[in-house]
C-alpha cells in the first residue's frame, strides 16, 4: 500500500539530480569562502602583508566581491531547487496532503541538504587551502616564510555565511508552502522571468555609467581629503555603486538585445536568444555575478606582474652587480676581505667605486592628526621633518660618471629617468640641519638628477661641494655613511654573493637592526617634543639579524644592499607569500565564476528542454540544435569575461596613470603581462565552455 511517507520518499528520489545540484552549489560556495577566509586570517599572510597597506586593502576588496558573488550563487541555487521542488509539492497537495503535514518533511530535507553541504564545504576549505598552497610550494617557489599556519578565528566568517545559507533556504521553503494556488505551485518550474525590455541604448548607457562610477569612486577619496582635510570614511566607497548599476545594464542589454547587428540576419540564433530573454532576470543576475568574480580574479592576478615586472627590469639594468651602503661606524668587510672571499669562490671582481654621504635633517610640512584616532588632520611646519642622505657633487660625478654642477645654496634629488615615484623625497626644504652641532644651512630645491643605483626608500640628494663641507663640520660617524660599488669579472657566483651578504650583515651592531621607515631624525624630534617615537613601540619596525633570509628582512632592512644575482634568483622567494596569496585568490574567484557559468548554461537548457524536443519533432537537424546551444552558452561565458577583464584592465591602467600622471616603461611592461594573463584566463574559460557545450548537448540528447 502506498502511504504518503513512501510517496514523499519516491518524489525525493526523483528529485535527486536537483538535490545534487543544490548540494554541489552550496558545497562549492562554502568551500571557497572557507578557503578565502582561512587565507585572510592566516598568520603566514598577515605577517607579510603590512597592516593598513595597499595589499591588505586589495585582499579585503576582492573578498567582498567574492562574498557578494557566492551569496548570489547560493541564493540562486536555493531558488532553482525550490522551482523544481514545487511540482512535487503541488502533486502532494493535489492528492490531499495538508501544508502542515508536508512542512516537517520539507524543512527536514532542506535543513539536511543545506547543513550537510555547508558544513562539508567549510571543512573542505582547509584541506583545499593546504593542498593548493603546498602544491604552489612544490611547483613554483618555497621559502621559510611560506609555512602555512591557520588561525581558526576565520571560522567566524564561514559560520556567518553558513547561517545565511540555512536561513535563506528555510525562508524559501516557508515561502513555497505559503502559496495557495495548487496549479501555480505545480507549474512553478515552467514559469519564465522575463524582464521589461530596455531601450536599445541601455548597453551604451551602462558602459558610460560604469566608467563614470569607476572614475568617481577612484577619485572620491582624494577629493574628500582636499575639501575636508580628513581621511575619507568607509562610506566613500559608495561612489563605486554606479559601477554595479552600469554592469547590470550591460548584462540586461546582452540578455535582451545582444551586441550583434542583425538587420540582415534578424532570425539568426533567435531560439537561444529567446530562451535567455524569457529567463532574463535570472540570467542577468548570473552574468553580473560572474562578471564581478572574473573582475576580482583579474584584479588579484594583475597584482603579480605589476609587482614583479618593474623589479625585474630594474635589476637587469643596474650598472653595477654589487652596491653596498652602510654607516661609517660599522665594521663591515673591507675591499681586501671581499677580494679574499671572492678568491675562495674562484671569482674576480672589478670596477670598484667608493664614496661617502651624510645623514642630515630636512625641514618641511607634516600632516598631523587633530586628535588620536581622529580622521581630521592639519599641516604643521617642522624644523626636523625627516632624514636625507646627501652626496657631494664631486662624489656623485665620480661614482656615476656623470658631470653635474650644483649651484651654491641648492640641492638636487636623485630620481629615475621618468621622475616617478618621488613621494618619499622632500622637495620643499629650506634648510639642512647638522644633527650633532645643530648648525643650519639654508637650501632650496633645484630639480632632479637621474641614477638608478641611488634609488631607495630614504632618498639621496646632491649638494655643492662647499655646502657639503659646511654641512659635514664635526659630524660624527653615526651620521656619516659609505658607498661601495663593484662588478663581477665574468660570470657571477650566487654562493659568493650569499656568503658576502651574510658576512656584511655580521659587521653591523644592534643599533642598525632597523627598517628603512625608522627615521633617527624624526625620532629625535619626537623625543625632544616629549613624545614617544612610533618606531620604538610598533612591532612592524622590528627585524632581526638572526633571520636574514626572511621577506621582512630582505624587503625592509635599512642597509639592505643591491646584489643583482641574489635579487634575480631570490625574486620569487622574496615575494612568495604575495605570489601565493594573490594567485590563490585569483583561482578561487575564477573557479567560482566558471562553476556558476557552467551551472547556468545547464539550467537554461534544462528549463527549456521541451523547446528542444519540439524542435526535434519539427525536423531540426543536430547541427542546428548544437549551434543554438553554442550561441546560448557563448553569451553566458563570453560577456562576463569581456566586461570583467576589460573593466579591471582599464582600472589598473588608471591606477598606474593616477600614481604620477604617466605610464613608465616598467608599468607598460607590467600591463602587457596583464594582457597575457587575460589571454590565459580566456583560454581556461574556453576549455570550460567547450566542456559545458558537450555536457548540455548530452543532457538534451543532441548528437
Amino acid at each position: 500500500m502506498m502511504t504518503m511517507q513512501k510517496l514523499e520518499q519516491k518524489l525525493q528520489k526523483a528529485d535527486r539530480k536537483q538535490a545534487g545540484l543544490y548540494l554541489l552549489c552550496n558545497f562549492i560556495a562554502l568551500m571557497l569562502i572557507s578557503a578565502y577566509s582561512a587565507m585572510m586570517f592566516s598568520p603566514t599572510v598577515l605577517t607579510i602583508l603590512p597592516e593598513g597597506g595597499d595589499s591588505r586593502k586589495q585582499i579585503v576588496a576582492i573578498f567582498i566581491l567574492a562574498l557578494f558573488g557566492c551569496v548570489i550563487f547560493t541564493v540562486y541555487a536555493a531558488s532553482l531547487f525550490f522551482r523544481k521542488k514545487s511540482r512535487k509539492l503541488g502533486i502532494l497537495l493535489a492528492l490531499g496532503a495538508s501544508k502542515r503535514k508536508l512542512s516537517p518533511g520539507l524543512f527536514r530535507e532542506v535543513l539536511t541538504l543545506s547543513m550537510t553541504s555547508s558544513l562539508a564545504g567549510i571543512l573542505a576549505g582547509f584541506p583545499f587551502t593546504w593542498g593548493l598552497w603546498n602544491l604552489f610550494r612544490v611547483l613554483i617557489v618555497d621559502s621559510s616564510d611560506m609555512r602555512l599556519k591557520f588561525d581558526f578565528r576565520c571560522l567566524t566568517v564561514s559560520f556567518l555565511f553558513f547561517a545565511l545559507t540555512v536561513t535563506f533556504s528555510c525562508a524559501t521553503a516557508y515561502r513555497c508552502l505559503r502559496k495557495t494556488n495548487i496549479m501555480d505551485i505545480i507549474h512553478e518550474e515552467h514559469k519564465n522571468e522575463p524582464v521589461r525590455e530596455p531601450k536599445k541604448y541601455c548597453g551604451l548607457l551602462g558602459i558610460l555609467i560604469l566608467f563614470a562610477g569607476a572614475v568617481t569612486g577612484y577619485n572620491a577619496p582624494g577629493v574628500y581629503m582636499a575639501l575636508f582635510d580628513a581621511y575619507p570614511p568607509a562610506w566613500i566607497n559608495l561612489f563605486f555603486a554606479p559601477v554595479f548599476a552600469g554592469l547590470y545594464m550591460i548584462m540586461l542589454h546582452t540578455v535582451v538585445h545582444g551586441w550583434g547587428f542583425r538587420k540582415k540576419h534578424s532570425y539568426q540564433h533567435l531560439i537561444s536568444r529567446s530562451m535567455m530573454k524569457f529567463q532574463g532576470r535570472q540570467t542577468a543576475n548570473n552574468l553580473l555575478v560572474c562578471t564581478v568574480l572574473i573582475a576580482g580574479g583579474c584584479f588579484a592576478l594583475f597584482y603579480l606582474p605589476m609587482l614583479g615586472t618593474g623589479q625585474i627590469l630594474e635589476t637587469q639594468e643596474r650598472s653595477f652587480d654589487y652596491a653596498f651602503h652602510y654607516r661609517a661606524d660599522q665594521n663591515v668587510p673591507t675591499k681586501q676581505e671581499i677580494l679574499t672571499l671572492a678568491d675562495n669562490y674562484g671569482l674576480k671582481l672589478k670596477d670598484w667605486h667608493s664614496g661617502e654621504y651624510l645623514l642630515l635633517g630636512l625641514d618641511g610640512v607634516v600632516q598631523v592628526e587633530d586628535k588620536p584616532d581622529s580622521r581630521a588632520y592639519h599641516y604643521e611646519y617642522r624644523e626636523l621633518k625627516q632624514q636625507g642622505k646627501f652626496l657631494s657633487e664631486s662624489c656623485f660625478n665620480r661614482m656615476t660618471g656623470q658631470t653635474i654642477d650644483i649651484a651654491p645654496g641648492c640641492y638636487r634629488a636623485v630620481s629615475n629617468e621618468s621622475e616617478t615615484g618621488t613621494y618619499y623625497l622632500e622637495l620643499e626644504s629650506t634648510e639642512l640641519t647638522n644633527m650633532v652641532t645643530r648648525a643650519k644651512t639654508p637650501i632650496r630645491f633645484d630639480g632632479f638628477v637621474h641614477n638608478e643605483m641611488l634609488l631607495d626608500a630614504i632618498g639621496y640628494y646632491i649638494l655643492d661641494d662647499a655646502d657639503y663641507e659646511a654641512a659635514a663640520n664635526k659630524l660624527t660617524d653615526e651620521w656619516r655613511g659609505n658607498l661601495l660599488w663593484f662588478n663581477a669579472d665574468g660570470a657571477d657566483s650566487y654562493s659568493f654573493a650569499n656568503a658576502l651578504l651574510k658576512q656584511f650583515i655580521t659587521g653591523f651592531n644592534s643599533e642598525c637592526e632597523t627598517i628603512y621607515a625608522y627615521d633617527p631624525v624624526e625620532k629625535i624630534a619626537a623625543n625632544e617634543n616629549g613624545n614617544i617615537y612610533w618606531g620604538d613601540t610598533d612591532e612592524i619596525s622590528k627585524i632581526s639579524f638572526s633571520n636574514p633570509d626572511s621577506y621582512d628582512f630582505r624587503a625592509y632592512w635599512t642597509y639592505m644592499p643591491k646584489i643583482r644575482i641574489l635579487d634575480q634568483h631570490d625574486c620569487l622567494r622574496n615575494f612568495s607569500v604575495f605570489l601565493m596569496m594573490f594567485l590563490f585568490i585569483s583561482i578561487v574567484c575564477l573557479t567560482a565564476a566558471f562553476v556558476i557559468s557552467h551551472t547556468r548554461c545547464q539550467t537554461i537548457a534544462l528549463n527549456n528542454r521541451y523547446v528542444f524536443d519540439d524542435l526535434k519533432r519539427l525536423g531540426a537537424s543536430p547541427a542546428f540544435l548544437l549551434s543554438e546551444i553554442r550561441s546560448q552558452c557563448g553569451s553566458v561565458f563570453k560577456t562576463p569575461m569581456l566586461v570583467g577583464s576589460s573593466a579591471m584592465f582599464l582600472l589598473y591602467s588608471l591606477m598606474m596613470l593616477g600614481n604620477d600622471g604617466k605610464l613608465t616603461r616598467e608599468e607598460s611592461a607590467g600591463l602587457l603581462v596583464c594582457l597575457a594573463a587575460v589571454a590565459a584566463i580566456a583560454s581556461a574559460l574556453y576549455a570550460v565552455y567547450r566542456l559545458t557545450v558537450r555536457k548540455v548537448a548530452q543532457t538534451l540528447g543532441v548528437r
